[in-house]
């Protein structure tokens, strides 16, 4: 049987797989087709291009920073200009902060990077996918103020307000003690609801969830101090796959790679750690809050000119 070349092998795109996640859902992907790599480290992106290029995969490397819109812009374009067969995209990329950021365009960064980025993203390379094509969002159970865990983090739910106060890093008051706490459930509440809301539009793809699951030592922890990085990746890490609600990235990327390739037509699922579906918060399964992030969101990255 002759081998697929680059160009006829089935090509998914994944941000943020320099490391955590990202990186392992790329080892697990390239096993099934060529991977379009989209991070912000030019560097790390050629190091993870030339591990897959060794293991006999095939990859393509496309810098982007998915917290900066123009940036956004650029890479989706040069990744349509390579006219790869395209099947499936992942939202992974995602960062955690305990205080609050801005980016270079002055919105909250955790809330840029984490919703308007992939969602920016996502909106430009739809037409693009084929029919039936996957697109994961990773999401995260911070955003449900019911889910104890994270409560017990110190997380108190999505304080979404609108898309343009989120952007300037303003929640509904109540939140956790921890400003860059509100910016991460929030973020992951609206990515939620744009996969429910997009699944209901567009119906010629499917769009799902994946909450991976807590894993110590993952890149949402480099703004913890070294102690704790340390704590997280020695001593918590190895004891993720007996935990309830935790994980380890190798685990993670199975399921999230699970998800991308099936072909049995879900779609608007949200799945757990486990590959069990499993419900977010009351909020984000509402239609009306739903369609309100999508709309707001659109209208906000409107005012960005290209």
């Amino acid at each position: 049987m002759t081998k697929a070349s680059p160009r006829e092998r089935k090509a998914y795109i994944i941000t943020g797989p320099t490391s955590g996640f990202g990186y392992r859902t790329a080892l697990e992907v390239a096993k099934h087709g060529t991977v379009v790599l989209v991070g912000r480290d030019r560097g790390k992106l050629e190091e993870v291009h030339k591990t897959i290029e060794r293991g006999g995969g095939h990859a393509v490397p496309v810098v982007c920073d998915v917290s900066d819109l123009a940036s956004v812009r650029r890479a989706a374009a040069e990744i349509t200009a390579l006219r790869l067969p395209l099947a499936g995209l992942v939202n992974n990329a995602g960062i955690g902060q305990t205080r609050a950021t801005k980016n270079a365009q002055g919105w909250d960064t955790v809330f840029a990077t984490n919703h308007l980025g992939p969602f920016a993203l996502t909106e430009a390379l739809m037409p693009h996918l084929p029919d039936g094509a996957n697109v994961v969002f990773v999401c995260s159970g911070a955003e449900d103020p019911e889910r104890r865990p994270a409560v017990i983090a110190g997380f108190r739910g999505g304080r979404y307000i609108s898309a343009e106060a989120s952007a300037r890093g303003e929640w509904k008051s109540g939140g956790s003690t921890h400003p860059g706490f509100d910016s991460y459930a929030t973020s992951k509440q609206c990515n939620l609801a744009t996969v429910m809301a997009f699944a209901r539009a567009t119906p010629r793809l499917r769009f799902n969830a994946v909450e991976p699951g807590f894993s110590p030592g993952t890149g949402l922890s480099r703004d913890a101090n070294v102690l704790l990085r340390l704590l997280g990746k020695y001593v918590l890490a190895p004891l993720a796959p007996f935990i309830r609600y935790w994980s380890t990235p190798a685990r993670s990327a199975k399921v999230i790679t699970n998800v991308l390739l099936n072909e049995s037509g879900g779609t608007g699922v949200y799945y757990d750690e486990r590959s069990r579906p499993m419900l977010g918060s009351t909020l984000a399964r509402d239609p009306e809050f739903q369609d309100r992030v999508v709309a707001e969101t659109r209208a906000l990255l409107s005012t960005v000119s290209a």
